[in-house]
């Protein structure tokens, strides 16, 4: 995106948070300084993950305020590249070296669903993976088509899609980090043992 111009829009409100903040919990919260390295690796990087959607975040409620120019598209690619980059490969290593292992256990014990296709918690984590892949993708996509389209009425209604479309993104990404901090990573503390947790690191730092 490299068209340079304003837009007249309402002044920015904030964005609502999300609403899945509560969901049932498997166990008690850990504390970071508790976990196996390992999660805590996990965790810093979500960190950094939030750091950056705050970052994006921030950047939308500017295009919705009428600010388009040469530094929001500078945010933009910014954002899109550290997604392909980072995120992405953070969530390869969840579905490939952690994910396994936990929704195994939760078979074995019983945490799915009752239907016919033991749908446990990972499933849905890994859904959301690929939801949010898509979603990024759309909004790189619906940027870039914004950037380009000549007649006016077109752009505005794309760029309105836009940023719904980075709405529905950034607070899906912000219930999944939650999510695996409070859930995910507190499960694999109490239900994986730390030779097996010792051997998910080190498969890690081997790939």
């Amino acid at each position: 995106m490299n068209a340079e111009m304003n837009i007249t829009r309402d002044e920015a409100s904030p964005f609502s948070p999300p609403e899945a903040y509560n969901p049932p919990k498997i166990d008690e919260e850990i504390p970071y300084e508790s976990m196996h390295n390992f999660l805590q690796v996990l965790r810093d990087e979500h960190d950094e993950f939030s750091e950056k959607v705050s970052d994006f975040e921030e950047t939308i409620i500017q295009i919705e305020g009428g600010k388009i120019d040469r530094e929001i598209d500078k945010q933009l690619r910014t954002f899109f590249e550290y997604f392909d980059e980072e995120i992405r490969v953070h969530n390869l290593k969840e579905e490939k070296e952690l994910f396994p292992i936990i929704s195994k256990k939760m078979n074995e014990e019983g945490s799915h669903s009752k239907g016919k296709e033991n749908f446990n918690a990972i499933d849905v984590l890994e859904d959301e993976h690929s939801q949010f892949i898509q979603l990024a993708a759309v909004v790189f996509n619906f940027f870039a088509l914004f950037s380009r389209i000549p007649d006016e009425t077109s752009r505005m209604i794309i760029l309105d899609t836009t940023i719904s479309k980075s709405k529905e993104l950034i607070e899906l990404l912000k219930v999944h980090i939650y999510r695996e901090n409070t859930i995910i990573f507190t499960y694999a503390h109490n239900n994986l043992t730390k030779e097996e947790l010792d051997y998910i690191q080190t498969m890690s730092k081997e790939a």
